[in-house]
């Protein structure tokens, strides 16, 4: 009869913090390692290129998330926003800077929902720089609200954020243009913003990107980029 070695007292598998000791149970035996490598981390150019995508996707959600918005198709809103935010154009930012560093540009999402999207782009209306829609006067209907999102890219002291606010907008605000609705603002000429609206109804809202001209981020896309961050993290592997 094969013989079974019974322990006694409490037993558990698992990190030690205090100890800074992993224990775990392999063939019969307990095993205590340490729980932290000495080893360099491994930084491949795909690794990093996933790392540096990742931090600036929570940078953004960090920078929206005041404004409280929607994104309805994921178990919460943050994991809503980081699906959609991870398919952005990565950017590259060297390790000295802070966490809250991002950068502006198309296509940011601040909402995801099932209502009809809203179709926008910024254009001219007799000289006056304005936010174009293909919505109709007879589209509002309440209760729906609509919200517009702004973004603006600050470059600050040494690190660059997007600062983002959300306000209301009522439909005398908007101009009637050949059948739809444009909001016309010489605001609206700035290259270091962008905007969305979007449509709200309760707890349901329209899928909406960011729309800019700014172009600020692309600096920060490049291989030149991609090269500087890396080396401030200690190069790739």
């Amino acid at each position: 009869m094969k013989n079974q070695r019974k322990a006694k007292g409490l037993l558990f598998t698992g990190r030690v913090p205090k100890s800074n000791v992993t224990i775990y149970y392999r063939n019969g035996d307990f095993v205590v390692r340490p729980a932290n490598s000495e080893g360099k981390r491994s930084n491949t150019s795909q690794q990093f290129v996933q790392r540096q995508r990742m931090r600036h996707s929570i940078a953004l959600w960090k920078a929206l998330k005041p404004c409280q918005p929607l994104f309805t198709n994921g178990k919460t809103n943050y994991n809503g926003f980081i699906a959609l935010a991870n398919r952005l154009p990565v950017v590259f930012v060297p390790k000295f800077w802070e966490d809250c560093a991002a950068l502006l540009m198309p296509d940011i999402p601040v909402s995801e929902g099932t209502l009809l999207p809203i179709k926008q782009q910024i254009g001219m209306v007799d000289g006056t720089p304005a936010l174009m829609t293909n919505l109709k006067a007879t589209e509002w209907e309440q209760p729906e609200r609509w919200m517009l999102y702004t973004a603006e890219q600050v470059e600050g002291n040494t690190t660059p954020m997007v600062r983002f606010k959300v306000r209301e907008v009522s439909l005398d605000e908007f101009t009637e243009v050949d059948g739809c609705l444009a909001l016309v603002d010489n605001e609206f000429s700035n290259e270091m913003k962008g905007w969305a609206l979007v449509r709200m109804d309760g707890d349901r809202c329209s899928s909406q990107g960011i729309v800019t001209r700014c172009t600020y981020y692309e600096r920060f896309t490049t291989e030149e980029a991609m090269q500087k961050a890396a080396e401030s993290y200690g190069g790739l592997t």
